[in-house]
């Protein structure tokens, strides 16, 4: 089977090299950083300890932060090394301070692992969420590194629980000296395998998406563009048009509701789609001095919504109509009860919301979710009961959820 996965690994990294020669900008990334990681990786320095911590992209990235940031000021003879498999997550991290080296991950074939294990000698390596490299953790296990994974989330669907993924499940238990999980569902199925070396430990994003609303600072522009309103304010962040199209119409149903718009994407051509989507609708970089008659604040650049959420009154959050919902936790994380489009289902803390009475799912298309969306947003908005009980059923999940890195870390070094 190891043979077999291999050749599959091969097949990959051909298929990526010929998106390169292409013109797939992403392609081209990968196959441009992975010449450059032997230098990269030359920082470190073999007279210290090294702890490796590799996400997939972004996102994970984000899981990996508090764990990484609090490892460095427990251990600060330790350096750390970064690695990426996805220019998402690299190009926007290749100059993260915290670490010593950042770089893409080669590709998982047997000389690649070899080669790197042997310009790093890892003394401790940490994966995040979804990330099975199978020749690099059976290299790391022959190696005797200690191994681990957290943030993990397993589900009877995935391949290896099949019947033809016994093989991969057993590389699983084998590998990591713990699996920290994220619920009982994740555990109990692990156990259910045999494989008795895990626990709950929560989900990581709750303590980072903590420090980043424990750190944000006030944006002027918001503010200005809030000034003088004493009305409800909607932040919808992450949005895709199927999402900006139901929130036209449901904003034209709320003349006293104002808006801050954070695309997903912030490409021209999508911004001059959404200032026709919302006529009136002004651009955060070409915002005035003065509010106006503007309702609806468009955000044409990156990095600032998860302090935005602080202004809203209720938060919509994008990609329900698509692949899946971008992160709630930025809004649930200042108390927002949140919204969301119906496919949502692969996100715990989704369930989790919904269940204790902070957030609701919008309905199954665009088409049935403007009664839908339009109904429980009045009645949130006309009633402050019904509010403050969402509110505060936000706060004390965050609350609840809080802690998962002391979790990792404490037993890690037991």
């Amino acid at each position: 089977m190891r043979i077999i996965y291999t050749i599959g690994i091969y097949l990959y990294a051909l298929g990526i090299r010929m998106a390169a020669l292409f013109g797939h900008a992403k392609a081209r990334q990968m196959v441009e950083g992975w010449k450059h990681w032997p230098e990269q990786v030359a920082k470190l320095s073999h007279e210290r300890p090294t702890a490796w911590f590799h996400a997939a992209s972004l996102g994970e990235f984000e899981q990996a932060r508090p764990v990484l940031e609090a490892y460095r000021l427990r251990h600060p003879e330790s350096q750390v090394l970064v690695t990426f498999f996805s220019p998402s997550g690299y190009e926007v991290r290749k100059n993260y301070a915290q670490a010593d080296a950042v770089c893409y991950l080669p590709m998982d074939t047997p000389r690649n692992v070899r080669r790197f294990l042997d310009a790093v000698h890892p003394d401790m390596v940490f994966f995040v969420k979804y990330e099975f490299w199978y020749n690099y953790l059976n290299a790391l296990r022959n190696r005797g590194t200690m191994t681990y994974i957290f943030s993990a989330i397993f589900r009877p669907e995935q391949y290896f629980f099949q019947w033809y993924g016994g093989w991969f499940l057993r590389q699983i238990g084998f590998s990591f000296q713990h699996l920290f999980v994220q619920n009982e569902e994740s555990l109990q199925l692990l156990k259910s395998h045999g494989i008795n070396h895990c626990s709950i430990a929560g989900d990581t994003r709750f303590d980072r998406v903590h420090q980043i609303a424990q750190a944000a600072e006030k944006d002027a522009v918001a503010e200005r563009f809030l000034a003088g309103h004493e009305g409800p304010v909607l932040v919808a962040g992450s949005t895709w048009p199927p999402d900006e199209e139901l929130l036209a119409e449901t904003l034209a149903q709320q003349p006293t509701l104002k808006a801050i718009i954070a695309p997903h994407m912030i490409g021209e051509e999508h911004l001059q789609q959404i200032e026709r989507t919302f006529p009136g609708s002004a651009r955060y970089s070409r915002f005035p001095s003065h509010t106006g008659d503007t309702r609806i604040l468009i955000i044409d650049n990156i990095g600032l919504l998860s302090k935005l959420y602080r202004y809203a009154t209720v938060a919509y959050i994008g990609g329900g109509f698509g692949v899946g919902i971008h992160n709630i936790l930025e809004a649930v994380t200042f108390g927002k009860p949140v919204f969301f489009g119906p496919n949502y289902r692969k996100f715990q803390e989704a369930h989790d919301i919904i269940a204790r009475g902070g957030g609701w799912s919008v309905g199954p298309t665009v088409a049935a979710a403007r009664p839908t969306f339009g109904a429980r947003l009045a009645e949130l908005l006309d009633n402050p009961s019904a509010l403050q009980r969402a509110t505060e059923a936000c706060r004390q999940y965050m609350q609840q959820n809080l802690g998962s890195t002391d979790k990792i870390l404490n037993t890690i070094e037991k």
